[in-house]
């Protein structure tokens, strides 16, 4: 059985679907209570993969919200994440992923120092972040929407915003060796390990986001945006090619200008319907085929029955290991959505 640990994208979010789940004191409460509310299993899921295997799985809702990182409540986060973990490996769940900001969190705040939690140790070979699948998709949508939309590679510069993180590292590395595009241009809020990743690249231009806009054909976007932060359509080069990899996926939403391309980065299509509801809840626009690649790394895993942690910590992406979560992705009917 597979497991996915996700989370709303607000508050007014989480208390709109809470209602419509029938959780109606988590409807009426605030914030405070949101960092005290325990996780939940709130759906099953049912997938069959294009082989004709069908595997079994559940949602578990963290009861994370990102307005606990924008108030610095990183404890109540970080307990979040935990919890819902124990509460995963509690139900028997083999491999459980962590979705949208949960991976962050394990990142950022060093939750494999915290394994032994509460009266459970947690056993990590249950648990993947899904940043592999995420990394080679968002690759795979860069060649695909390159081609859909009329932009030579080969002549291409190619900006990853949020260069240093899990993610973006592998997404650098992918588009360094297995990509022709003529120009890499690297940014993140981290310098020291902006050069380090430039080093280990070999190659790769060390920008502000605003200087690399400009000249971007291509734009990979894999940080969080800075509160307040907002993108001029002005500025973008014109043809160019946006890529939302973040969470909430809110690009499309702000950018609407001639000659620029968004494409909701990391998501996937299924060939066959999932029965499952908890895409609907967090907006897409056929839920039932369209999942975060992340989701859908712990799915493949579950398929094979590889019960181990395949996505690990940061920045331990191989080109190896995009490779062959990229070719489970293919043999069971999952592709990019361009």
């Amino acid at each position: 059985m597979f497991g996915l640990i996700g989370h709303l994208t607000s508050l007014a979010h989480a208390q709109e679907v809470a209602r419509e789940l029938g959780y109606e004191e988590y409807a009426q409460k605030d914030l405070d209570f949101w960092c005290v509310a325990p996780p939940q299993i709130v759906a099953d899921i049912t997938v069959k993969s294009i082989t004709g295997k069908t595997i079994v799985g559940k949602y578990v809702e963290s009861c994370f919200l990102p307005e606990m990182l924008l108030l610095k409540k990183f404890k109540a986060a970080t307990r979040k994440v935990l919890n819902a973990m124990a509460h995963a490996q509690k139900h028997g769940i083999n491999i459980t992923a962590l979705g949208g900001f949960s991976s962050i969190i394990f990142e950022n705040f060093n939750l494999m120092e915290m394994l032994h939690f509460r009266n459970i140790k947690l056993e990590v070979e249950r648990f993947t972040t899904g940043n592999t699948h995420t990394a080679y998709i968002i690759c795979r949508q860069v060649e695909e929407g390159a081609q859909k939309y009329g932009i030579d590679l080969a002549k291409a510069t190619v900006t990853v915003c949020g260069a240093t993180g899990d993610i973006g590292s592998a997404v650098c590395r992918w588009l360094s060796v297995r990509s022709p595009i003529q120009e890499l241009i690297l940014v993140a809020r981290n310098q020291e390990r902006l050069q380090a990743l430039r080093d280990s690249l070999g190659r790769g231009k060390i920008m502000t986001i605003e200087e690399a806009l400009p000249q971007s054909d291509i734009v990979v976007w894999v940080a969080s945006m800075a509160k307040g932060m907002e993108i001029s359509p002005a500025i973008l080069k014109k043809p160019s090619l946006l890529i939302d990899g973040g969470y909430p996926k809110n690009l499309a939403t702000t950018i609407q200008v001639p000659d620029v391309q968004v494409i909701n980065g990391g998501m996937v299509e299924h060939a066959l319907d999932v029965d499952w509801q908890i895409m609907k809840w967090v907006n897409r626009y056929a839920p039932s085929r369209q999942l975060f690649a992340c989701f859908a790394e712990s799915m493949l895993l579950e398929f094979e029955g590889w019960y181990t942690n395949f996505s690990w910590g940061r920045n331990q992406i191989t080109l190896e290991k995009m490779d062959q979560i990229g070719a489970l992705s293919r043999k069971h009917g999952f592709r990019p959505i361009v």
